[in-house]
């Protein structure tokens, strides 16, 4: 077996089922041509709700492949999540019969599970809140797997034919985030050869448009949903609801350049920091986020003098977007000033656990296309967030080394690093 040092983990298969399009192609093309994927809410009536808008995915799983049993059986979050892995593991033109069961594990992150199959789950054995003592008899059989976010990782496994080590990370919005860099050390110490790794999240639903109306954290801005996200803009008023999934083949990197694999980027690090501070609450210096930004660079080698490119959290708060360009400015000094920085979240919303898994595919295909992703409807520029946000417009931009991000409630603060790892002077 080879030394930690010596095994390095690369990307080499991406499937992406967000809104604007399913497929990592369709991904991307919406992405580098600045589209906005946000509308009013479709999947029920909104007009009760402070904020009546989302970005959904245009997803019909009988369409991808997915059996009447299969759709029966699983969540939505869980077939955006089987959806993706399947155009994973396709895209890494790996022959899984051949390879050992045992040797290729799951890690799945999500942060509030299947919610939209319990909301609709209770609605029905509560006759829509009527009932106080709720009937039972009226519960679907398979109510247990939604209650258990470690079904969607079962599913992804079974999907795959995956039995070695299976696990979901659940760390509120850096979900996605932890989920691959936890994967990737899995694959870093020798624990498996292969990760099929991402995240997943299918959260509009009326529980959870109601508990962020409570708190006021998403844009009320409902006459106007292609331009509500703002991120880093001086009108935001909160962030916007999306869905999606984004699923990666994770695989030592010798391994990857015998078998002539296309690689898509090396993930050359991964840290997360809690700020021990609020629930929701933020401190303005950005010190925790700047913390986890160390902490990833010192692993992955890597000096802040070489990020080309930083994916932002970009949520569209007043407090995250503040606090966020002072992590930089506190972790990269100068630098900071130089970098271009985009929020993706401005043009397919903010789905939750997913988002961090969402946003790594995106910061992967820019770093293979030299193209940095603009934040789409930055036309009024908060005098606080004085850095380069890439409005309106992507930018053609060399890029070997990118810094993704991501902020969640409960404190959380995590930052993973992408490379070119043929990058010069590597």
């Amino acid at each position: 077996m080879m030394s930690t040092d010596e095994r390095r983990v690369v990307i080499t298969g991406i499937g992406v089922t967000a809104p604007g399009g399913v497929g990592a192609k369709n991904f991307w093309d919406l992405l580098s041509n600045g589209r906005t994927a946000t509308g009013r809410i479709s999947l029920f009536d909104p007009t009760p709700f402070r904020s009546q808008i989302a970005a959904e995915v245009d997803f019909h799983p009988e369409l991808h492949g997915l059996t009447p049993q299969e759709v029966r059986r699983m969540d939505r979050a869980a077939q955006l999540a089987v959806v993706s892995a399947r155009e994973a593991l396709a895209d890494s033109g790996l022959e899984f019969d051949a390879l050992d069961p045992f040797r290729t594990g799951v890690t799945i992150g999500s942060a509030v599970g299947a919610t939209m199959s319990l909301d609709e789950e209770y609605r029905t054995v509560s006759d829509g809140g009527r009932l106080e003592l709720v009937d039972h008899n009226y519960a679907v059989q398979h109510l247990y797997n939604y209650f258990v976010p470690s079904s969607f990782a079962t599913e992804v496994a079974w999907a795959v034919g995956a039995q070695g080590p299976t696990t979901v990370v659940s760390t509120g919005c850096t979900s996605g985030l932890d989920a691959v860099g936890y994967a990737a050390d899995i694959v870093r110490e020798g624990g498996a050869d292969i990760m099929i790794a991402g995240a997943t999240d299918a959260p509009i639903s009326p529980i959870t448009v109601a508990c962020f109306d409570a708190i006021k954290a998403t844009s009320p801005r409902n006459d106007d949903p292609e331009h509500a996200s703002r991120p880093f803009d001086a009108s935001r008023n909160g962030f916007v609801l999306g869905e999606g999934s984004a699923v990666f083949v994770l695989e030592e990197f010798n391994s990857a350049r015998r078998r002539g694999a296309t690689i898509y980027a090396e993930v050359a690090g991964h840290a997360t920091r809690s700020n021990a501070f609020h629930m929701t609450g933020l401190r303005p210096d950005g010190k925790e986020m700047a913390e986890a930004i160390r902490v990833v660079l010192d692993q992955s080698r890597i000096d802040g003098s070489e990020i080309d490119y930083i994916n932002a959290h970009g949520s569209g708060t007043k407090q995250n977007d503040r606090h966020e360009t002072a992590a930089f400015k506190r972790s990269l000094g100068d630098h900071a000033y130089k970098t271009p920085i985009s929020s993706i979240k401005s043009m397919v919303g903010h789905s939750l656990g997913a988002i961090g898994s969402i946003e790594i595919a995106a910061s992967a295909l820019a770093l293979v296309n030299d193209v940095v992703p603009p934040t789409a409807n930055l036309h009024n520029p908060d005098p606080e967030c004085d850095l380069d946000y890439v409005p309106i417009t992507a930018r053609d931009h060399k890029i070997d080394v990118v810094l993704s991000v991501g902020s969640g409630f409960g404190g959380f603060q995590s930052a993973v690093v992408l490379a070119n790892p043929f990058r010069a002077g590597r």
